[in-house]
């Protein structure tokens, strides 16, 4: 199956390693849309099915903890897994943002090991193609 998925980060370079790391870890992408900032993330929301979201917790306009509590508010939106990228690592923060709905937690910088795991934990192994064997 494939995934169409959402990086919002105001990082292109954040954009390009996570396109390359979604293809080293096996995950099955159908569509990858970016964005910036959470405001540009909700509109991408309005128009594309969106199956995931990876996204920054700090970033200008709009940040990611206000885009999951926007989320938050639209019975539809609510369903969709968000995954939280970022530098910030306090067990306080992380707790706050799981009880905003995030689903999971990846400090920067990440492997394409640790994003497949967490793939595959909220998505299933539909969303994760067999690795080649080395």
């Amino acid at each position: 199956m494939a995934l169409n998925i959402l990086v919002v980060d105001d990082s292109e370079t954040v954009h390009a390693v996570l396109a390359k790391t979604f293809e080293l870890s096996g995950i099955d992408v159908g569509e990858l849309y970016k964005a910036a900032n959470g405001k540009e993330a909700l509109e991408i929301l309005k128009d594309h099915w969106i199956d995931l979201i990876f996204s920054d917790i700090n970033m200008p306009v709009m940040g990611g903890v206000e885009m999951i509590q926007q989320m938050q508010q639209d019975d539809v939106l609510k369903t969709i897994p968000v995954i939280v990228l970022s530098t910030e690592g306090s067990m306080t923060r992380i707790e706050q943002l799981k009880a905003q709905g995030v689903r999971a937690y990846i400090r920067k910088p990440f492997t394409p090991e640790l994003v497949r795991a967490v793939v595959g934990d909220i998505i299933g192994s539909a969303g994760v193609k067999p690795r080649d064997k080395e």
